[in-house]
């Protein structure tokens, strides 16, 4: 929000240093982010003189160059080459002496230096209004009123505005302070706290008076509840033209463009009491005005020529043919004013905020109108902005009102009551303030008090506090108004020692990081927000599962995500598609799914690999990363938690072309492996990816302070290797729970330790590593007892598998 200090000075009196000022308004919560200057005409004129032209010779090496001398107003005459065919003797013109900086049509500065031209010397230049950003004009030199004294500046004739203007970041709550008024009414409360007493000055509207009642246009509001007050007004014979300077240099100041009078001032009215206003042709109204909903999939064209499709709840303002506006968001073109207007019907309501938030959300429109009724305004002024509104587009356009005021408002919107107690102010704020100081403090925030004890305070907010209904809310702005700053602290530090678990998910979640960041790898935070088509990449994603979005931003961010990965991947992506491919990222992040029994979230780790182990250079060779150095990453993170006696289990998950899954039982506490290409493929992914994903809800329950531990057997286990071929259809998977059937008792791990696809094997296989782990609790094993069960192994993958060893 911008405000200009100008334009705040005309509420409240004040000679405050602009940096004074927006300290204080950051202190009252207003944050003023920056602070710039703004000049009507750029460079303010400065350097820019009025001088009296005494004498014009031609040239003698020049058919369009007059040589002239000019009075400046210090007796001392200069020479100024002129090259405009309209210089002449006795006039009175503009300027730019020596040093002078003047700005070209693209903004580039230039300076005014002494030179020759053809050999005549020149002191200045004589301008154009064009060269001095007063017009376009560059026909010849401006020519101005004889009557002004020689030497006067320039910023004085064309009354420059300089301004300085504040950016404030304003929080959405502070729906009353969106306004030069409602800034104003924050800046007289904290300045009263200062000791700096001001008045507090709101344009008159006494003034207002119907002319004539000739163009009457009856208001029917068929939806009351979502048009609580509607009030309008006619003005006839009026002319659309320009805005006079002084409306222009006010809204120029806070980044508006200005249109024509009679939009101006709507925009005017807008920013100085915060009240949003519409004006429609009264030529193009047939009949009366009529606020009501239509039905949905009524076509509408809105004024940047665009034709929506309406909802059946957006709230329109008709006329009896058809639309002519969504109501407090965007007009229509075929209503708006033109240069013909030359009679208007002044709008002026309070809409419900809910509606117009979500038919600027529908129709993705973020209009000052809408940005406003959506947050809340005041209802009470309603009538006053039309009269003040009213009363200067007579001033700027002429004409005449023409109506009595029209105001629907069936059931007046109540101020809230709230009740103080003295006790909690001292509690919540933690520094006893005197009776008086918040007595004063409420009335500076225009807070009534109706009733007062010992204990307390019966108060009356206002109905434009919005964010004020509570007792907190109000020691909230007692709070914010007497400073902040000025609450003193104890020079006593008092500490609480409470007991905290080792086994608190952030501190666990802090260890993981630390660890992973010496390891080389980048912590990434991906949008929760995600593409709702990415569950199709996986069967065991479920489209009826995702939770989808009311009003998505866009449908890149319409879905809330099921699986880390797809995230990831785009991460990957990005980089590498800018040259950077060796990546180790990891993330701990939540997905979301919608079931039958309700929502539900589950938090993760995930880890993804890709690219060289390390960067080129020439005395290491590059080398891929693999599937082992990602193995031992992954298991590195269960060794550094202490999660110990894990088993490895076959992958479910079918992203993964290869992988492998560890947990207790039949609880998975993470799976990884190699992602597959078909996957890759969608985010244009050509080099092998390697993903990781925890379960975080189970790591954490995995963990302990208790101590628990079993005897270290007595009797030794043993391994043996198989190394089998295999067809490319034939999964760890299928070997795992083969091997489990085949041998329950005596088997104790399978572990997939090599794979290999490639050079010197039939096409259509691939040979796995796997070791076996065999050990009896309650005896040494003899060469037999292994060479039988390994036989068995062997003779079952054969048969069931159709493998045989290499």
């Amino acid at each position: 929000m911008k405000i200009s200090y100008n334009w705040l000075k005309q509420f409240i009196k004040i000679d405050w240093k602009s940096d004074e000022t927006a300290a204080l308004l950051t202190d009252l919560g207003l944050e003023v982010e920056m602070v710039y200057n703004y000049q009507s005409v750029k460079g303010g004129l400065e350097g820019i003189v009025v001088g009296q032209v005494l004498t014009c010779v031609q040239h003698p090496d020049g058919d369009r160059l007059k040589v002239t001398t000019v009075d400046l107003g210090d007796g001392i005459p200069i020479q100024i080459v002129c090259g405009a065919p309209n210089v002449a003797v006795g006039q009175k013109v503009p300027v730019a002496t020596i040093g002078t900086t003047l700005y070209d049509k693209e903004g580039i500065a230039f300076q005014i230096k002494k030179g020759k031209i053809r050999g005549e010397e020149s002191h200045g230049m004589i301008c154009a209004e064009d060269e001095l950003g007063l017009g376009e004009g560059h026909d010849g030199i401006m020519i101005l009123d004889n009557a002004i004294k020689a030497g006067t500046p320039a910023a004085i004739v064309f009354k420059i505005e300089n301004d300085e203007v504040f950016e404030i970041g304003l929080t959405p709550n502070r729906a009353d302070a969106m306004s030069h008024l409602g800034t104003a009414r924050d800046l007289r409360a904290g300045l009263s706290q200062t000791g700096v007493n001001v008045k507090f000055i709101t344009p008159s509207v006494s003034n207002f008076r119907v002319d004539k009642r000739i163009l009457k246009i009856d208001v029917r509001v068929e939806k009351p509840l979502l048009a609580p007050r509607y009030c309008g007004v006619s003005i006839s014979g009026i002319t659309i033209k320009p805005s006079p300077t002084w409306l222009q240099n006010r809204l120029k100041a806070i980044g508006i463009n200005p249109k024509n009078n009679v939009v101006d001032v709507t925009n005017y009215v807008l920013h100085e009491l915060g009240q949003p206003l519409h004006a429609f042709d009264a030529s193009k109204i047939s009949g009366k005005i009529i606020v009501k909903t239509l039905p949905s999939g009524t076509k509408f064209t809105t004024l940047d020529d665009v034709e929506r499709s309406l909802h059946e709840e957006d709230l329109m303002i008709c006329d009896e043919i058809g639309p002519l506006c969504i109501a407090g968001v965007f007009g229509g073109k075929s209503s708006g004013v033109s240069e013909t207007t030359t009679a208007i019907f002044l709008e002026s309501a309070y809409f419900n905020p809910v509606s117009i938030r979500k038919s600027a959300k529908r129709h993705q429109l973020n209009t000052d109108a809408s940005f406003r009724f959506e947050r809340g305004i005041d209802p009470t002024i309603t009538e006053y902005a039309l009269k003040r509104a009213a009363l200067l587009i007579q001033e700027v356009a002429g004409g005449e009102i023409t109506s009595d005021i029209i105001d629907v408002y069936p059931k007046k919107i109540a101020d809230f009551p709230v009740v103080l107690n003295f006790n909690n102010v001292k509690k919540i704020i933690g520094q006893e303030l005197s009776k008086e100081i918040i007595k004063n403090i409420l009335a500076s925030l225009e807070i009534k008090i109706t009733s007062v004890s010992d204990a307390g305070l019966g108060l009356i907010i206002p109905a434009y506090r919005v964010d004020v209904q509570r007792e907190i809310d109000v020691i909230e702005e007692i709070l914010r108004v007497y400073g902040y700053n000025n609450i003193k602290f104890s020079e006593k530090l008092n500490a609480t020692v409470s007991i905290a678990p080792r086994t608190e998910d952030y501190k666990v979640q802090n260890i993981i990081a630390t660890q992973l960041n010496s390891q080389g790898f980048n912590e990434m935070m991906a949008n929760s927000l995600t593409t709702a088509s990415y569950v199709q990449l996986s069967e065991m994603l479920k489209e009826e599962h995702n939770v989808i979005m009311l009003n998505p931003l866009s449908n890149d961010l319409a879905a809330m995500r099921q699986s880390l990965l797809f995230s990831g991947l785009e991460a990957l992506s990005y980089n590498i598609n800018r040259r950077n491919s060796d990546l180790k990222f990891f993330e701990f992040g939540k997905t979301y799914h919608k079931f039958d029994s309700g929502y539900e979230e589950r938090k993760h780790l995930t880890m993804l690999i890709t690219g060289n182990r390390n960067q080129e250079s020439w005395t290491n060779g590059q080398k891929p990363t693999d599937f082992f150095l990602f193995k031992g990453y992954v298991n590195g993170i269960l060794s550094r938690l202490g999660i110990q006696k894990t088993q490895n289990l076959p992958v479910t998950s079918d992203v993964f072309s290869e992988g492998i899954a560890i947990g207790f039982g039949n609880d998975i506490l993470v799976e990884y492996g190699v992602v597959k290409k078909s996957i890759l493929k969608h985010f244009d992914i050509k080099q092998e990816v390697l993903f990781a994903d925890f379960n975080w809800a189970l790591i954490l329950k995995s963990l302990s302070n208790k101590i628990k531990f079993t005897e270290i057997p007595k009797y030794p286990e043993v391994r043996r290797d198989l190394s089998l071929l295999l067809d490319d259809s034939v999964s760890f998977d299928a070997i795992y729970n083969l091997a489990r059937q085949t041998e329950k008792s005596l088997l104790k791990d399978v572990n997939l330790f090599d794979v290999y696809q490639g050079k010197n094997l039939p096409e259509g296989k691939k040979s796995y590593a796997v070791s076996f782990t065999i050990q009896d609790n309650s005896k040494t094993l003899t060469d037999a007892q292994i060479d039988k069960i390994m036989s068995k192994l062997q003779k079952n993958f054969e048969t069931e598998l159709g493998a045989c060893l290499r």
